[in-house]
């Protein structure tokens, strides 16, 4: 069991039977009273972000996660499977562990979280930006280009995004997979 002054951002633990990381922490020393660390922590599970403020010298229990980089393979059901390119071992990963799955592409490498003890994976993360081509959108009206107009487009995922007026089909585009955005126009 460790206590507070081993707390350091990045740190994995397990606080009311949840796992948290922390994201930032501050010690502080009131000159009248008992010391105490003040922290953000996100939980691993859901990505909510809780204030939380742990008394000096409180036990803390610390978990193990990893990092680890998967190609995502294909769906099976309610669940997606990935493989890990260094010993070639599968994976399923649930649906509700992708944030996002209308950006998932074969072939994509992707971030997987796993607690390091139990060997199961906690949370799966996209990478930023994909790169994918216009399936289908409406064609654009010549000379409607003076404002930031947008127009609703479908990838080659499957997904549904908003791009400018001057993106026809065919195109390649490059998407912020966070927010769903159109961030630019990939030349070929």
């Amino acid at each position: 069991m460790a206590n507070t002054s081993d707390i350091r951002n990045g740190l994995c633990i397990k606080h009311n039977d949840k796992l948290f990381q922390i994201k930032e922490f501050q010690h502080v020393k009131p000159g009248k009273g008992p010391a105490f660390v003040r922290t953000k922590m996100r939980q691993i599970e859901t990505g909510r972000v809780l204030d939380h403020t742990f008394s000096a010298g409180h036990k803390i229990e610390i978990v193990r996660i990893e990092n680890r980089d998967y190609q995502y393979l294909y769906q099976d059901g309610e669940s997606f499977v990935f493989m890990n390119n260094e010993n070639y071992e599968q994976v399923n990963i649930e649906a509700s562990m992708v944030e996002k799955p209308e950006f998932l592409q074969e072939g994509m490498i992707c971030s997987i979280l796993f607690h390091a003890e139990e060997e199961s994976p906690l949370v799966l993360e996209l990478p930023m930006y994909i790169i994918s081509e216009i399936t289908y959108t409406e064609p654009g009206v010549k000379g409607d280009t003076a404002t930031n107009s947008m127009k609703p487009a479908t990838i080659a995922t499957g997904a549904e995004i908003r791009v400018p007026l001057f993106i026809e089909n065919g195109e390649t585009i490059k998407v912020d997979t966070r927010t769903g955005v159109y961030v630019e126009r990939v030349k070929n």
